[in-house]
């Protein structure tokens, strides 16, 4: 076909990462060779471990289900922005001004790179991430993107979710302290007062979000790409594990057929 592919998701499977109050994957073997001749598995999980996509209405009532997304939504074409960032650092409105204003489109597939998806792990990258502030949705609002993906834990800090002081938080109550000398003496509860902004702007406004992006993010960081990265078709569905799939064509002789009778 002429085209390149990456593979832009983290492994799931027997101990995959876990966000901190999901229970553990668990994946059995119903029949297998000595038993039956074949191989067929049951598998017991959250939609949200590893590489996967929010519904909108995974946080925002009265909005589509994962099978009521329109098709295009998971298809196109966009752009992977580095954007480096540290322990708890926000993502903001102006970093991704800076780094991809004179680049993004109306319509735009829009993944970051942080670099915390080499953290990948049980532990430290849950609780420490870096994570998408406000400002940063309202950006995407403003330009017209369609889809954002990053190699976060969440489509906002990891402090404005249950893992720090927010809904049925805080998981890791030690973080308050951690915090408040990290900041240098803020409150958590004054920096993160409002529970999940951001999945509450992108979903408001028809902006599907992809988390724990991964995999061989680095070898198209900087680059425009094609992208697909298909649910299933979940009835009522709040998201779905995803494998995510960047494409480049660069021969350009690539097509997708016109549809004609054969």
């Amino acid at each position: 076909m002429g085209l390149e592919f990456y593979n832009l998701s983290h492994r799931f499977g027997f101990q995959n990462p876990n966000w901190p109050y999901f229970q553990d994957t668990k994946i059995e073997r119903i029949h297998y060779m000595a038993k039956s001749g074949v191989l067929s598995q049951r598998i017991t999980t959250t939609m949200h471990a590893t590489t996967h996509i929010d519904a909108p209405a995974h946080v925002v009532q009265g909005t589509p289900f994962i099978d009521e997304v329109p098709l295009p939504h998971f298809f196109g074409t966009g752009i992977v922005v580095s954007i480096p960032k540290k322990k708890w650092e926000p993502i903001t409105g102006e970093d991704l001004e800076k780094a991809c204003g004179h680049a993004i489109r109306k319509g735009d597939v829009l993944i970051i790179n942080t670099g915390w998806h080499h953290d990948y792990e049980d532990g430290d990258y849950f609780a420490y991430c870096p994570g998408l502030v406000p400002s940063a949705g309202e950006w995407m609002v403003e330009k017209g993107v369609k889809v954002v993906g990053h190699d976060t834990q969440a489509n906002d800090h990891p402090l404005a979710t249950a893992i720090g002081p927010q809904r049925n938080g805080p998981l890791l109550p030690h973080l308050e302290q951690e915090y408040k000398e990290w900041s240098g003496g803020n409150d958590w509860k004054d920096d993160f007062p409002e529970w999940e902004p951001v999945h509450n702007i992108l979903f408001k406004n028809g902006i599907l979000g992809i988390e724990n992006v991964g995999g061989d993010l680095d070898a198209v960081t900087g680059k425009r790409c094609t992208f697909a990265f298909f649910p299933w078709n979940w009835d009522r569905g709040d998201g779905c594990i995803i494998r995510l799939v960047a494409m480049i064509d660069k021969s350009q002789n690539f097509r997708i057929d016109d549809g004609a009778d054969f």
